[in-house]
Formats: C-alpha cells, sequence, structure tokens
C-alpha cells in the first residue's frame, strides 16, 4: 500500500476508533512532510462513492496534515452519506488526489475533464463548484462545468463565472 492512502486509512480508523487525530508519522516520504498542496480523499465501497472531501489549496502545514483531516471528513462529514463505521474500513478503498495550484482560464476550450479538473466560481457570490478529474461519465467541458455550477449552487445566467483548472497525482489502495 502507498504512504498516501496508507496515512488515509490509518486516519479514518484511528479517528473512528477513538476520536483522535493521528500525527504525521515522521518516516513518512518527504514531500508529504515539506510540500503544501490542495488533497482530496475519496471513499469508495463496492466501487460505489462512500464519501469524498478535500481541500483545493492547501488549509494545514503539509500534504499529511491535510491527507488526515480530509480522510477523517471524508468518512464523518461528507452530507451526502452517513458517516463510515469501523467495520466498513476493510471493505473501503481510498483515493488520495494531491492537486496542483489551480490557474484561471478564459473558457471551456482550455477544459479536458479527462486531464483537468475544474473549480467554477461565481463572480458576485463568491460561491465555488468543484470537479476532479477522469470521473467516470463525464466525458465533457460542459458536463464538467454543469456539475461544477450544481454543486456550487451558482446560477451562470444570473452571475459572471471564472473558471480554474488544475492536475492531480492520484493514489489509489
Amino acid at each position: 500500500m502507498n504512504p498516501y492512502t496508507a496515512l488515509a486509512r490509518k486516519a479514518l480508523r484511528t479517528y473512528l476508533e477513538s476520536k483522535k487525530t493521528v500525527e504525521p508519522p515522521q518516516d513518512l516520504p518527504k514531500e508529504m512532510l515539506e510540500e503544501k498542496a490542495g488533497v482530496f480523499v475519496t471513499l469508495e465501497k463496492d466501487e460505489e462513492l462512500r464519501g469524498c472531501i478535500g481541500t483545493f489549496l492547501p488549509a494545514y502545514n503539509n500534504i499529511a496534515e491535510e491527507v488526515i483531516k480530509n480522510a477523517i471528513a471524508a468518512g464523518t462529514r461528507d452530507n451526502r452519506f452517513l458517516p463510515v463505521i469501523v467495520s466498513e474500513i476493510p471493505k473501503l478503498s481510498f483515493t488520495v488526489s494531491i492537486l496542483s495550484k489551480p490557474e484561471q482560464v478564459e473558457g471551456l476550450e482550455d477544459l479536458d475533464p479527462k486531464k483537468y479538473g475544474v473549480i467554477v466560481k461565481g463572480e458576485s457570490t463568491n460561491r465555488r463548484g468543484l470537479l476532479l478529474p477522469d470521473l467516470s461519465g463525464v466525458d465533457t467541458p460542459d458536463k464538467q462545468v454543469a456539475i461544477c455550477l450544481q454543486k456550487g449552487g451558482i446560477n451562470s445566467e444570473e452571475e459572471k463565472v471564472s473558471f480554474y483548472r488544475f492536475t492531480v497525482k492520484k493514489y489509489r489502495g
């Protein structure tokens, strides 16, 4: 198992069993302890989404802390699902997505849903919707943006929107 998903699994298990947040182990790869990035943790059970929460910009001291906090949140605070219970953990697959810094783009022609994730931001409301890249069933920029608008509660007919794209490094386990 790779260190990213191993840490996510350990963080969620520890939190569910003891309500304690693990500290990043010091034997993690250097980049996990020294670099900052936005991180999403996705949980799946039987190839169905079970939770997904993350940060598109760094919110913590390093990638390891982002993984820990977002793994716990994905398992306990994704309001689309009931919280994960300890007995489910062996049945879960974890994906940790490390995001590049978002870059603003002009429009749909600069997006590719297989290569880039997208953030759509409402200019007047400051609401945002985000979608990771390479998701099953999301094969056009139009569909990707429509999902982001819905997730962010943004009405693009009533306000101007900005587009941002980012890449991810995915670790599965």
